[in-house]
C-alpha cells in the first residue's frame, strides 16, 4: 500500500472542526452554535438574484484567475482600499480567502522555508505551511501587548529561511487591529529581509474602534492583499475571495490557480460582481448589529466577574476560562452543556485558557450560548475541575 506524503501526515485537523463536527454530530439540532464564523444575516437578495440569472444563463469554464469583468471590479475595490492603482493582471479570483492563501503559499513556499504565523491565529495558516513542506514559525500575540504584533520581536525571527510574514487584521481569534504604525514597522522590517507579507484582509469592513490599514499601500511589491466576501456579505457557502499580487508573483498564481480549481463557478462569480458593486447599507447595519453582540457579551460576561479583551474588528470575542484551563477539553466539555464555541488551543498556546465566541451568530442564540456558558463556568470552576492534562 502506498504510504501517505510526509506533509500530508504532518498536517493536524483543524481545531475547531472537531468542534463543530462534534456538535453536529454528538447532539444535532440541540446545540447551540457559537464556533464557527457564519454570518446569521442571510445573503442579500440582489446578490442571490445575480447568480439566479446567471445559473439560468450559458454556464461554462472562464478564466482560472476569474472572469475578467470581477477582476476589474476587484481591482477597483483594492486600489480604493490601498489607495494605489491595481492592475487587472495583478488580481486573480479564488475559490475563497483561504484557497488563494494555499495558491499564494504554493507559489513562494519550499519544504524547510519558514512562514511566520502569529500566536494566536486562524489555525489553516499552519496547515497550510505544512503542507508544503514548511516550518511554521509562530510570533506571540502576547495579552499584555493588547493580542498586538511586536515589530521588533518578529523582525529578530526572521533569518535566510524566511519566506513569507502573515499579519490578519483585523484579527480572527482576537479582534484586534493593527495600527498604522505597527503596520509600517512590520511591512519595512519584512522589505529587510526580502520576506513576503501576507495580508489577510477579510474582515476589513467589519471594524469597531480604528480603523483598518492596508498594508500594500506602504511595500506593493512586498505585500500579498487577500479579501473575502464570506464574512463581509453574508456569502460563506459561495465560496468567493479576490487577492492582489505584486507583478512579479501575480502570473504565477494566476496560472496555479488552474490545477487547484479550473475556474471558479459562473453564478458564484456572478454573485460576487453583483455584491461588489450593489448596494452597501446592509453592510453598515451588520456592523452595528455586531458591536449591539460584542457589548451585550462583555456585559454578560463581566457580571460574573470575566473581563474579556474587546474586539476592535472582526466578529470574534475570547471568553476567558479560568487560568490554566484546558479549553478544547473545555470546549468539548461545553457541547454536553449545550453550547458549541472554539477552543483557544486550536489557535495557537497564547490563548489556550480562553474560548473564541463567534458574534456573527444570531443575538438570541449568543445570549442563551452565553448564558449556558455562563453557568458551566460557575460549576466547572472556569474548567479546572475537568483536569488540564
Amino acid at each position: 500500500m502506498t504510504a501517505l506524503s510526509a506533509n500530508a501526515a504532518a498536517v493536524p485537523h483543524s481545531g475547531i472542526r472537531e468542534i463543530v463536527d462534534l456538535a453536529s454530530v454528538q447532539k444535532p439540532g440541540d446545540v447551540i452554535h457559537l464556533e464557527i464564523g457564519e454570518p446569521s444575516a442571510r445573503t442579500p437578495a440582489h446578490i442571490v438574484a445575480a447568480a439566479v440569472a446567471a445559473a439560468e444563463g450559458r454556464t461554462g469554464y472562464t478564466s482560472s484567475a476569474g472572469i475578467r469583468e470581477l477582476r476589474e471590479i476587484a481591482s477597483a475595490r483594492i486600489a480604493r482600499v490601498t489607495g494605489l492603482p491595481v492592475s487587472l493582471e495583478q488580481v486573480v479570483i479564488g475559490q475563497g480567502a483561504v484557497q488563494l492563501l494555499s495558491a499564494a503559499m504554493a507559489a513562494l513556499v519550499a519544504p524547510g522555508d519558514e512562514v511566520l504565523i502569529p500566536d494566536p491565529a486562524w489555525p489553516n495558516y499552519e496547515m497550510q505551511a505544512l503542507l508544503y513542506g514548511a516550518r511554521p514559525v509562530r510570533y506571540p500575540l502576547r495579552p499584555e501587548n493588547g493580542f498586538l504584533p511586536d515589530p521588533a520581536e518578529i523582525e529578530a525571527l526572521m533569518g535566510p529561511r524566511t519566506r513569507v510574514l502573515i499579519v490578519n487584521s483585523p484579527s480572527n481569534p482576537t479582534g484586534k487591529v493593527v495600527d498604522r504604525l505597527t503596520a509600517e514597522q512590520l511591512v519595512r522590517a519584512a522589505e529587510r529581509h526580502g520576506v513576503t507579507v501576507f495580508s489577510d484582509e477579510v474582515y476589513d469592513e467589519i471594524v469597531f474602534n480604528g480603523a483598518h490599514v492596508s498594508l500594500a499601500a506602504m511595500a506593493p511589491q512586498s505585500v500579498v492583499s487577500i479579501f473575502s466576501l464570506s464574512k463581509t456579505y453574508s456569502m460563506t457557502g459561495w465560496r468567493v475571495g479576490y487577492a492582489a499580487f505584486p507583478h512579479w508573483l501575480a502570473g504565477t498564481v494566476a496560472k496555479l490557480q488552474e490545477t487547484f480549481i479550473s475556474s471558479l463557478p459562473v453564478a458564484s462569480q456572478a454573485a460576487a460582481m453583483a455584491a461588489l458593486t450593489g448596494p452597501t447599507d446592509f453592510i453598515a447595519a451588520n456592523l452595528a448589529d455586531y458591536r449591539t453582540r460584542r457589548d451585550s457579551v462583555l456585559a454578560d460576561l463581566s457580571a460574573i466577574g470575566l473581563v474579556a479583551p474587546i474586539p476592535a474588528g472582526a466578529f470574534y470575542l475570547l471568553a476567558p476560562l479560568a487560568d490554566g484551563a484546558d479549553s478544547r477539553r473545555s470546549a468539548i466539555d461545553l457541547v454536553n452543556h449545550g453550547v458549541s464555541m472554539a477552543p483557544g488551543t486550536a489557535f495557537g498556546q497564547i490563548a489556550r485558557s480562553f474560548l473564541r465566541i463567534s458574534l456573527a451568530s444570531s443575538a438570541e442564540d449568543l445570549a442563551e450560548g452565553v448564558r449556558r456558558y455562563r453557568d458551566w463556568f460557575e460549576t466547572t470552576e472556569g474548567g479546572l475541575a475537568l483536569g488540564n492534562g
